[in-house]
């Protein structure tokens, strides 16, 4: 087995986008998700606001670690390579296999209340992306990325709602760059 000493984390993000394009997610489906959580609360949200936010969340070691540990558990499912009962518990999406659903808490927690119970929702509704990964149809298991899409789109509706109220409260444009910068580690 061949580790490497140093992985760069530029390699590790794009892997991590890859994968999702790779699932047919796009950062569009994502954000298309956040949009309609957040949009009730500020009328003038776009859509490009929502693109930007799923980006910086996608910038986040945390959750491209998600990606591609769910990802990977997917694919290989599909190809019946992990043993049972393993195998049949992310095959079938098994109701009280809650593991999925952990990663993809822990991964919101980096974002506050407003991702856990956001993500909470998404995981209970199913909304736009999610729902259609979720539905089990055809040869493609989505046991793991299902729940990390709402992941994802938990943390950027909740960075959206914190953002709002930091420019209300007088926060800089600079400010809110150094901030993301800080975020993203």
């Amino acid at each position: 087995m061949t580790v490497h000493s140093h992985i760069n984390s530029k390699e590790i993000e794009q892997a991590a986008r890859d994968r999702l394009q790779e699932r047919g997610v796009s950062i569009r489906d994502i954000a298309d998700v956040v949009y309609l959580m957040q949009h009730p609360y500020h009328s003038s949200l776009t859509i490009d606001d929502c693109i930007e936010s799923v980006d910086r969340v996608l910038e986040k070691r945390e959750i491209q670690h998600a990606i591609l540990v769910g990802v990977e558990l997917d694919v290989l499912a599909e190809k019946e390579l992990l043993s049972e009962p393993l195998q049949s518990l992310i095959a079938k999406d098994e109701g009280l296999f809650g593991v999925d659903e952990t990663i993809a808490l822990g991964a919101a927690l980096g974002y506050g209340s407003i991702a856990v119970t956001t993500y909470g929702h998404l995981d209970k509704q199913k909304v736009g992306v999610i729902e259609r990964l979720d539905t089990k149809e055809g040869e493609r298991c989505h046991t793991f990325l299902d729940d990390i899409i709402g992941s994802i789109a938990a943390n950027a509706s909740s960075r959206i709602a914190h953002r709002y109220r930091d420019l209300l409260d007088g926060m800089t444009e600079e400010d809110l760059i150094i901030q993301d910068e800080e975020d993203r580690l």
